[in-house]
């Protein structure tokens, strides 16, 4: 497969009180960005291989807008309380490697925050609000790639480099969207059924056996 994951957004309140659980922690905040045209913005953890993402709707015009609205990021956001799942997860293509198809069937989001004619790929299953949103971004590429000027901070706490597993539990058991199916049948994730939702990060191989629980304040365990 010639893709790989890229960030993973989670959900959360406005101007994300929930990061400084992550700060206290002992993570690095990277630079927030704030999504305009789209209505939402965000707070940003860097790590070697991926981004950790805290999105909220700061604009509601703006993410009910024709433009934005495709994307159910309105829906998403704003039925949390109601059961909407919390998560993205973005792809992007393996450096040097030749392209390929995505796993799943996407149509093109163009943002107004992005030039004319670059385009978002988003998975057909977007309006199923208790899966992740999938998308790909065919321009990014490996957090330790960028230049020193476009670099973000990627040294944290107990040396926590490259996000190694990633696990997702959602609450609506199978049959899922054939767009997640088609993703989880990849190496990048596994999903599984539980109460709550849950995301679960393990780092370099999870060798240190330790654990730390995010949660009530965000719905986010990280292993390593």
């Amino acid at each position: 497969m010639a893709f790989e994951l890229d960030h993973l957004f989670i959900c959360a309140a406005p101007n994300a009180p929930a990061a400084e659980q992550l700060l206290q922690f002992g993570l690095v905040e990277g630079r927030a960005n704030v999504h305009a045209g789209q209505g939402t913005a965000n707070r940003c953890f860097f790590f070697h291989n991926l981004m950790l993402e805290l999105l909220w709707v700061h604009n509601a015009a703006e993410a009910q807008s024709d433009r934005t609205r495709p994307t159910y990021l309105w829906e998403r956001w704003s039925g949390l309380a109601q059961g909407t799942c919390p998560f993205g997860i973005c792809l992007r293509p393996i450096a040097g490697q030749a392209s390929e198809t995505l796993p799943f069937p996407t149509w093109n989001y163009q943002p107004a925050y992005l030039p004319a004619g670059v385009a978002i790929p988003v998975a057909t299953n977007v309006s199923v609000l208790s899966e992740p949103m999938l998308f790909c971004l065919p321009f990014a590429k490996r957090q330790d790639s960028y230049t020193e000027a476009k670099a973000q901070p990627l040294d944290h706490a107990f040396g926590l480099r490259e996000v190694t597993r990633v696990s997702f539990t959602l609450t609506q058991p199978p049959q899922r969207s054939k767009e997640l199916e088609a993703l989880s049948a990849t190496d990048l994730i596994t999903i599984q059924t539980g109460p709550a939702y849950l995301m679960e990060l393990g780092f370099d191989g999870e060798t240190q056996a330790q654990h730390h629980d995010f949660r009530p304040a965000l719905p986010l365990i990280v292993h390593w």
